[in-house]
C-alpha cells in the first residue's frame, strides 16, 4: 500500500512542477516583453508596470491550469467515492492525488505569480 501511495505522490510531484514551470515561462515572457517594450519607448519601468506584467503572464495560464487540475480531480472522484470491491484501497490511493491537485492549482495561481513579483 505504501509504495503505491508513494507512486502517487510522485505523479502528483511530476504534474505540479509541469504547471509551475509552465507558469513560469509565461511569466518571464511577460516580464521581458514589458521591459523590451519600456526601453524601446522610451518609458521608465514603474513597479505598477511590473505588476501588470505579472498579471498579464498569469492571467495568460488560468484555463489550461484549471482544465489540468480538472480533468485530474473529475477523473479520480469516481475512484475516490467508489463503494465497489476494492473501494477502500482505491480511495486511500486517489485522495492524495485530489487534495495535491487543488493545492497545486492555489499555489500555481497565486502564490508563484505574487513571489515571482516580490
Amino acid at each position: 500500500m505504501a509504495v503505491v501511495v508513494g507512486v502517487e505522490f510522485i505523479a502528483l510531484a511530476g504534474v505540479a512542477v509541469k504547471i509551475g514551470v509552465i507558469m513560469l515561462v509565461y511569466l518571464n515572457q511577460s516580464w521581458q516583453q514589458t521591459i523590451d517594450r519600456c526601453h524601446a519607448q522610451g518609458l521608465e519601468l514603474r513597479e505598477e508596470t511590473l505588476r501588470h506584467a505579472v498579471l498579464h503572464g498569469a492571467g495568460m495560464r488560468v484555463r489550461p491550469v484549471l482544465m489540468t487540475a480538472a480533468t485530474i480531480i473529475f477523473g479520480l472522484l469516481p475512484i475516490l467515492y467508489g463503494t465497489g470491491t476494492g473501494s477502500e484501497i482505491m480511495s486511500r490511493i486517489a485522495a492524495p492525488m485530489v487534495g495535491g491537485m487543488v493545492s497545486a492549482v492555489v499555489l500555481t495561481l497565486l502564490v508563484l505569480p505574487a513571489i515571482y513579483f516580490m
